[in-house]
C-alpha cells in the first residue's frame, strides 16, 4: 500500500468519527433532547385531539340516535300505561264559574260600590290529575313527528321528557278549560315536537284523554326568550300550549303554539261561557 493509500484511509477514518461524534458542525446523526421532546408533545396533543373528537362523535350519537331509540322502545309501555289509566282514573261532574268581569253596584243607603261576584255556575267533566310521570293522553297532528301520536306523560322535569311529551303541572289538563301546557323536547328523547314549526294558523291538534278526544285549532305560532313564562298563563276559554327549544339544536329561543279547543267533552260548556 502505498503512502497515498494510507492517507485516503486516514481521511475516511476521520470523516466517519466526525460523522459518529457530531464534531462535523453539521446535521447530528441523533436527534437533540429538544426535537425528541417536541416529539413527544407533538404526538400527545394528535392523540388529544383524537380522542376529543370520538368523544364528540359519540355525544352526538348518543344524543341523536341512542336517546331517541329508547324513547322510541318506552312508547310501548307508555300505551299500555296511558290505556290502562283510561280504565282507572276518576271522572266526576264538577261545578265550574267562568271567569267573568266582577260587577259592582252601588249601596244606596250607603254609596259604597257592592261586588256582585259571577252569578253563573256551570257542570264540567273533569279527571283526576295522574301522578307525575304516569301517561295519560296522546297527542297527534298532521306533522311527522306527531304523525302516529305521542304519548303525553305528567311532569316537564328532565326525566319526564326523556319519555316524550310532557304535561306541565299547575295548568288544566287537555279539554278542560283554561290553558293546558305541553312542553317536548325537538332534537333528543324522540324529539316529538321536532316539526313543530311545520304547524300552520287553522291546524288541527288532536289530543286524546280518559274525557274522549279533544281537537284544537292552531290560532297562533311564535317565537319567545326562555324567561317569558307569560305564555303558560290562564286564558278564558279553553287552550293548549306547545312549547319547545328554537332553533334546533339550541336552547336560545322557545318555539310556541297557541291552540283553541273547537271539539271535545266540555267543547259545549266552554264555549257557551264565552
Amino acid at each position: 500500500m502505498g503512502d497515498g493509500d494510507v492517507l485516503q484511509t486516514h481521511e475516511i477514518a476521520g470523516a466517519e468519527a466526525e460523522l459518529v461524534n457530531g464534531t462535523n458542525g453539521d446535521v447530528p446523526l441523533n436527534d437533540s433532547p429538544s426535537r425528541s421532546r417536541l416529539a413527544r408533545v407533538t404526538r400527545g396533543f394528535g392523540w388529544l385531539f383524537i380522542n376529543v373528537g370520538l368523544f364528540l362523535v359519540g355525544f352526538v350519537i348518543h344524543a341523536l340516535f341512542i336517546t331517541t331509540y329508547f324513547s322510541n322502545q318506552n312508547q310501548g309501555a307508555l300505551a299500555e300505561q296511558r290505556i290502562e289509566n283510561y280504565k282507572t282514573v276518576v271522572i266526576e261532574e264538577v261545578e265550574w264559574t267562568p271567569p267573568t268581569d266582577v260587577l259592582a253596584i252601588e249601596d244606596p243607603q250607603t254609596g259604597e260600590l257592592i261586588s256582585q261576584g259571577p252569578t253563573e255556575i256551570l257542570t264540567i267533566k273533569q279527571e283526576s290529575v295522574p301522578p307525575l310521570g304516569e301517561a295519560f293522553a296522546i297527542i297527534r297532528a298532521d306533522i311527522p313527528s306527531l304523525a302516529n301520536g305521542w304519548n303525553v306523560v305528567e311532569g316537564v322535569s328532565v326525566a319526564n321528557l326523556k319519555n316524550g311529551a310532557g304535561h306541565m303541572p299547575g295548568t288544566p289538563l287537555p279539554g278542560q278549560p283554561g290553558n293546558s301546557v305541553i312542553a317536548g323536547h325537538r332534537t333528543t328523547y324522540g324529539a316529538p315536537f321536532s316539526d313543530l314549526d311545520l304547524l300552520e294558523i287553522g291546524d288541527p291538534i288532536e289530543v286524546e284523554t280518559a274525557l274522549g278526544l279533544n281537537v284544537y285549532v292552531v290560532r297562533e305560532v311564535i317565537i319567545v326568550d326562555p324567561t317569558d313564562v307569560w305564555v303558560t298563563d290562564n286564558r278564558d276559554g279553553a287552550w293548549l300550549t306547545l312549547t319547545t327549544c328554537e332553533p334546533k339544536f339550541s336552547a336560545r329561543k322557545r318555539l310556541i303554539v297557541f291552540a283553541e279547543l273547537v271539539s271535545g267533552p266540555n267543547f259545549a260548556t266552554i264555549q257557551g261561557s264565552l
